[in-house]
Order: structure tokens, then C-alpha cells, then sequence
């Protein structure tokens, strides 16, 4: 019953560092971690990676025989991935059934929201011949967070995800500690990460030079999304421990890895979950990274020092 992390998200969101930053930080808590790089383009991998899908596929060869552009390789090369599983299933049967997985995945999104042969034949296989227990950790790059139209663009796309993959769903705003740099927020980042009472947000929109003309749309798409009642967010700084840490918590309580299955060397990493409140602190989150930067760097350098 090994259990695992399929990083999913738009490209740009920071997947392939967060799998790096994800792998050293589990490394350091004791975890023994198979990272699975199932992204064709991705040929310059930062992490240690134990299974490669470019062994079997590139998408620049994808591309260059069969003529196709960037989006049609890949979906190419997922359905290639998809009719040859045995050569995925024999590569993870070299590995323990008791290691900790996260698997890499592409940026197309369109995998993720209504491709049913990655969903039922790369992740269904997954699930049904090594009884792997996922969750989807869902990647959105915090930036949109600052203009209105994108972040209902970013609440319907992580809400379309959770639909068609039906899997156990982490939302991640990735890079908050870049955010300020953006632009500023309208709202306190909890309502952000709590997806509160849309309307407010309907305001911004219908106040917009080019979404105002949508206004009924507009009201439509916020209905939507409150009327499932399902999307939230956490936040994370890869370079911040405690940032990873409260990311890692949800997503262990999300797959299970936190209520069993761990060997009996890592009971210690279930105690410190258990007993541990590592859910994340928002405001603290606000204050270090949008209302006092300054002030938290400086606090760093010193601690540094």
C-alpha cells in the first residue's frame, strides 16, 4: 500500500521545484522517497529521480517524427505512456511497497480536467495493479490571487481537477513568497485560502473595464464554484520549513500516510503529524510575506548571522 503525491498543475506553477524541495525535506524527516518524473519535456531534472518517463518517451522526438506541436506531443506521449504500462508497473515493482512516492507530472492541463485516458489508464492502473493511495497536489502559481478575472479562472480550474480526477485534492498557492511583487491583494489572504463569500469578488469583477460587460457570466461562474463548496487553498514557500511542513500535513491526512502504514522506523514521523498541529497559520503567512517582508528577511539574516 505505498502512498503518494501526483503533482499536477498549470505550467509555471513550480512543480519540478516543489518535487525537489518535497524530496529534500522528506529525505531530512527520515522518508524513504521515490521521485517519478512522468513529464516527457522535462529533460533537465534538478532532483534525484528513480523512474524517468523519458526512457520510454521524449516529446522532442514525439514532435520532430510525427509532426505534431508542444500540446498535441504530449498528449500523444500520455497516451503512448497509457498503452504501455507494463513498463511503468515493471519499474515501481523494483521499488518498496513501503516507500513514500511523488510522481512529477506534466503542465497541461487539459490532462487533468477531461483527459480520460490519463485518469483512467495511467492513474487507474496505478491504483489498481499497485494499490497506490494518492492524493492530487494541485499547483497554482499565488500571483493570480492578485487580479480577480484570474483567480475565478484558477477556482474553476482546480474545481474542474477535483471533479475529473476524484481523487483525494490538495490546492497549493505556490511561490506566496513572491506574491507582493505582483501586486497587492484586494483581500486578506484568508480569503483567498478559504474561497469566503464570492461575492465581494463579483464586485471587482463587474468593476473591470473588459469583465464588466460579463456581469451575468460573471455571477453564473461564481454560483458555480460556491454552489460545490469545495475548493480551498494552502500556501506554500518551498524554502520555508514550517511552510512545507503544514502543505506535507494536509496532504498525509488527505492520502492516509498519516493514520498507518508506515514502517515501524518511521513511526516517528507519524507521532509528529499526530500530535503536532501543523495546519497552516494564514495570517502568519500574510504578515511575512505581504504586510512585513522586510521585516521577516531581515529577522532571517539575523537568525542567519
Amino acid at each position: 500500500m505505498p502512498f503518494a503525491q501526483l503533482v499536477i498543475g498549470p505550467p509555471g506553477a513550480g512543480k519540478t521545484t516543489y518535487c525537489h524541495g518535497m524530496q529534500q525535506f522528506l529525505t531530512a524527516l527520515g522518508r524513504e522517497v521515490i521521485l517519478v518524473n512522468l513529464d516527457p519535456a522535462n529533460d533537465h531534472l534538478p532532483y534525484d529521480c528513480a523512474i524517468d518517463l523519458t526512457e520510454l518517451i521524449t516529446l522532442e522526438d514525439t514532435m520532430d517524427e510525427l509532426g505534431l506541436g508542444p500540446n498535441g506531443g504530449l498528449i500523444y506521449c500520455m497516451e503512448y505512456l497509457a498503452d504501455h504500462m507494463d513498463w511503468l508497473l515493471g519499474r515501481l515493482a523494483e521499488y518498496s511497497p513501503q516507500a513514500y512516492y511523488i510522481f512529477d507530472c506534466p503542465g497541461q492541463v487539459e490532462l487533468y480536467t477531461h483527459h480520460p485516458q490519463f485518469r483512467d489508464q495511467v492513474i487507474g492502473q496505478l491504483i489498481k495493479q499497485r494499490d497506490f493511495r494518492f492524493a492530487a497536489v494541485n499547483l497554482v502559481d499565488a500571483h493570480h490571487c492578485t487580479d480577480a478575472a484570474k483567480f475565478i479562472s484558477v477556482l474553476l480550474l482546480s474545481l474542474k481537477t477535483m471533479v475529473w480526477l476524484e481523487l483525494p485534492h490538495v490546492n497549493v498557492l505556490s511561490k506566496i513568497d513572491l506574491i507582493q511583487s505582483y501586486g497587492n491583494l484586494d483581500f486578506n489572504l484568508e480569503y483567498y485560502t478559504e474561497v469566503h463569500d464570492l461575492s465581494y469578488l463579483l464586485d471587482r469583477l463587474n468593476a473591470g473595464a473588459f469583465t464588466k460587460r460579463y456581469h451575468k457570466l460573471n455571477e453564473a461562474l461564481c454560483e458555480l464554484i460556491e454552489d460545490y463548496n469545495l475548493v480551498g487553498f494552502q500556501t506554500l514557500c518551498i524554502e520555508d520549513k514550517n511552510s512545507v511542513m503544514a502543505v506535507l500535513s494536509a496532504i498525509d491526512k488527505a492520502n492516509g500516510c498519516v493514520f498507518g502504514g508506515l514502517e515501524a522506523g518511521n513511526n516517528k514521523i507519524m507521532e509528529i503529524s499526530v500530535k503536532t498541529d501543523f495546519n497552516q497559520d494564514v495570517s502568519r503567512v500574510q504578515e511575512q510575506y505581504i504586510d512585513f517582508p522586510e521585516l521577516y528577511k531581515n529577522s532571517k539574516m539575523d537568525e542567519d548571522e
